[in-house]
This record gives structure tokens, C-alpha cells and sequence, in this order.
């Protein structure tokens, strides 16, 4: 092996950021980036040719043309692997619906590589400024960068998780003062779908946002009540479900809406008080520890210490 010493492996490092770069910047050149005839007509095909099928469905979605071409296989064979691990593509598809992300399971896949990528640089990056300042065995050095690679991986999935919940929460908020307003709708002689329609344009929330998709399938052609069990089943969010099954059947026996979603609200409320004092449980077992550990120490020495320096001078 030539040896290299540190600068020249900054001058690497450095050379290789810069290469790629300005590839990414030509690339990104009007004539060189502007898609060929065949990447044109493709998709209008794909009803009546296979090729065309297969051309689109194994097209590379990256910004660098070569790199994607080069890198393409090795990226689907490393997102077959890591699904079983991180969860399958349908449970990317549920967690990416839920965020409310508009991102496919392919591209989300492809983002978490990229994090991979960004958290293998930076490790190669510490990795040389340890080697400036002591050396090390080089298993430490390849052990930094595969831990800082899969920190990236798994943290562009955890954000994505906590995003979900954090949205699912903000729905389960929401829905009762939406059940009540559809309520109040309903009391004052609107329909369904004009109480739909109302809060859609009048609420700003995430479940308004929801419901604004629901009007636009209706408007489309789409049933009603298949339009809000579409909406239930990608959301998943168990209030809601049980809120859509109550009044779908409604709407298939004729019963008076109003009451249905009245008595929706109050047991969604009932369950966040639930869930509330569940939370409260948890959190007072939490703040055992601190109590434990910090402040019964801290109250025992303060008491024992006086008498045990007082001892001490009687001796």
C-alpha cells in the first residue's frame, strides 16, 4: 500500500466533494439534463407496450444521470435487504401517508440512502481529524464510519415515525371539535357533503386538510362513503375509523346523522381523557426517578452530614 499522509487525504476527500459537485451542476444543464425521445413517449405507452412498462419502472430517479445508471441496482438490492429491517414498502406507505408526505416508498428509500451517504462523509471526515491528531487501528476508523452510515439511515426513518405520530396526534386533537361542527351543520339543515365542504374551507387543521381530499374525490365521481373509507383505511387512526363506519352506515340505514356524530364526539372525548390519564400513570412513574436517584440522596446527606461533622469534632 502507498502510504498517504493526512493532507493528501483531505486533498481526496476534498477532490472527490468537488468532482461530484460540478457533476451534479452540468448535470443540471438545460441540453444535457432535457430528457431523450424514448424517456418522452414511455409513460403514454404504458398501457399497450411491456417495454415501455419495464423502461419506466426501472427508470433511475436520481439527479445524476451516470451515477443513477451506475448505482441504480446496488441501491435496489440494498433497499431489498434493509426493508425487513426498517419495514416493508407497505409500511413506508403507511407511515409516508400518515405524515402526509407526498413522497413515494422508492423515494423515501432513495432519501434514506442519501442520509446514509451524508453519515458515511461525515464519518470519513472524523475519521481524518483523528488521524491528525492520534493515531488509531484502522478498525476504529471504519467502525466510526459504518456507525455514523447507519445512525443516518435509521435516523431518516425514526424522523419520519415521529412526524406520523406527531400527526396522528394533531388528528386526534382535531376530531372532536370537527364531529361537532359537522353536527352543528347538520342541526342547522346543511347535508353531509355541504358540512364536509364547510369545514374544509373554514378549518386550517390536518383532518380539515383530510377531509378537503374527500370533497375533491366526491367531486370527481367518487361515492361518498367510499371517498371517507379510502381516507380512514390510509390514515388509520382508530377514532376516526370508527367515526367513518358509523357514519357510512348511517348513510346506508337512513339514521339521522346528527345524533350518530354527536354521540361520536363525546366518546372521543371520554377516550382522550382515557388516554390522558393513562399518560399521567406513565408520567408518575417516570418522575420516581429523579426523585429516587437526585433529590432523596441529596435530602439524606443534608440531614446525615451535620451530624456526622458535629461527631467527628466531639472526637
Amino acid at each position: 500500500m502507498v502510504p498517504v499522509s493526512p493532507a493528501g487525504a483531505w486533498a481526496i476527500a476534498l477532490g472527490l466533494t468537488l468532482g461530484l459537485g460540478l457533476w451534479s451542476l452540468v448535470s443540471l444543464v438545460p441540453r444535457l439534463a432535457r430528457p431523450g425521445l424514448t424517456n418522452r413517449v414511455a409513460p403514454y405507452l404504458v398501457d399497450v407496450s411491456d417495454g415501455a412498462r419495464a423502461y419506466v419502472e426501472h427508470r433511475p430517479s436520481n439527479p445524476l444521470p451516470v451515477l443513477g445508471t451506475m448505482l441504480g441496482p446496488l441501491a435496489g438490492r440494498v433497499r431489498a435487504l434493509l426493508a425487513p429491517l426498517l419495514g416493508g414498502p407497505a409500511v413506508v406507505a403507511e407511515r409516508l401517508r400518515q405524515s402526509g408526505s407526498e413522497l413515494s416508498v422508492d423515494a423515501f428509500r432513495a432519501r434514506q440512502l442519501a442520509w446514509a451517504i451524508g453519515g458515511a462523509a461525515v464519518g470519513v471526515l472524523l475519521s481524518f481529524a483523528l488521524a491528525r491528531t492520534q493515531p488509531l487501528p484502522v478498525v476504529v476508523h471504519l467502525g466510526l464510519v459504518v456507525v455514523l452510515c447507519v445512525a443516518g439511515f435509521v435516523a431518516r426513518d425514526y424522523l419520519l415515525q415521529r412526524a406520523a405520530r406527531s400527526r396522528l396526534a394533531r388528528m386526534a386533537g382535531e376530531l372532536p371539535v370537527v364531529l361537532e361542527f359537522l353536527t352543528l351543520s347538520l342541526s342547522a339543515g346543511e347535508g353531509i357533503l355541504d358540512s364536509i365542504r364547510r369545514i374544509a374551507k373554514t378549518s386550517g387543521g390536518e383532518l380539515a386538510a383530510e377531509l378537503g381530499s374527500v370533497v375533491t374525490a366526491v367531486n370527481s365521481g367518487s361515492p361518498l362513503a367510499e371517498s371517507l373509507k379510502q381516507m380512514a383505511d390510509g390514515i388509520r387512526l382508530p377514532a376516526l375509523t370508527r367515526c367513518v363506519a358509523q357514519v357510512t352506515g348511517a348513510l346506508e340505514r337512513g339514521t339521522p346523522l346528527a345524533d350518530v356524530l354527536r354521540a361520536q364526539a363525546q366518546d372521543v372525548r371520554e377516550e382522550a381523557k382515557r388516554d390522558l390519564l393513562e399518560l399521567a400513570g406513565k408520567k408518575e412513574v417516570a418522575m420516581m426517578v429523579p426523585l429516587v436517584f437526585m433529590i432523596l440522596p441529596v435530602t439524606i446527606l443534608f440531614a446525615v452530614f451535620p451530624g456526622i461533622y458535629v461527631l467527628q469534632l466531639g472526637f
